[in-house]
């Protein structure tokens, strides 16, 4: 069998530096283009790409579900909404409900609201869903689901790591097909973007959060 060591050169990459890339992959929701397919070759690029990423005794643990069946699609769209709305939207954790402690910083997380609702809204009707899991500790998969969604960056797609099919692990499990062994890491809508130029998110100073030698 054989094995590529290294990603297939593209021509077709975003003129990203790796600067860029590491802080202008963003979750895209409101820019997803949900009236455009994802070639099937270009979400296997972004795979080949993703399983370089490290891993627990280099076991390759990573194992991938790409969902394009429309069918299927609407299924896990389901699953999410009923989770978004009857356990997410309601609750202290709801990404609305969060106080940043600045104006500033609460309209930047209000507009993120905005963009989670409007997903919940809408998943149905994403051209693609990527599900990264595996058997074992998901520590070795979550390294390769962010490579996968730089990946998608660097190809014009937008992705948006979720993990509220995890509050229903069974059912979306069962549309999946997915052996009793294998646990879901993370979940994400791939679609094209609606413009490919995104700046840096609001973030806080390392200052903040950095603890020298100890908390």
């Amino acid at each position: 069998m054989h094995m590529a060591l290294v990603s297939v050169p593209r021509m077709d990459l975003l003129p990203l530096t790796a600067h860029e890339l590491l802080t202008t992959t963003r979750g895209v929701r409101l820019r997803l283009d949900l009236d455009r397919g994802v070639p099937k070759d270009l979400l296997l690029d972004c795979v080949r790409d993703a399983l370089q990423a490290p891993s627990g005794s280099n076991a390759w643990p990573m194992q991938f579900v790409l969902v394009t069946d429309r069918s299927q699609i609407e299924r896990l769209a389901e699953i999410y909404r009923t989770v978004y709305e009857e356990l997410y939207r309601g609750s202290t954790g709801y990404i609305g409900a969060l106080d940043k402690g600045s104006a500033e910083r609460n309209a930047s997380q209000q507009r993120t609201a905005r963009s989670a609702d409007h997903l919940a809204e809408n998943f149905h009707r994403v051209p693609a869903v990527a599900i990264a899991c595996g058997a074992g500790d998901p520590g070795s998969i979550m390294p390769g689901m962010w490579s996968f969604m730089l990946a998608a960056r660097l190809r014009g797609l937008g992705t948006a790591w979720t993990a509220l099919h995890l509050a229903r692990a069974k059912d979306t499990a069962d549309v999946l097909g997915l052996p009793e062994d294998v646990r879901i890491a993370a979940i994400s809508p791939v679609a094209y973007v609606l413009g490919t130029e995104f700046k840096p998110a609001l973030r806080p100073e390392p200052e903040e959060v950095v603890h020298w030698d100890r908390w």
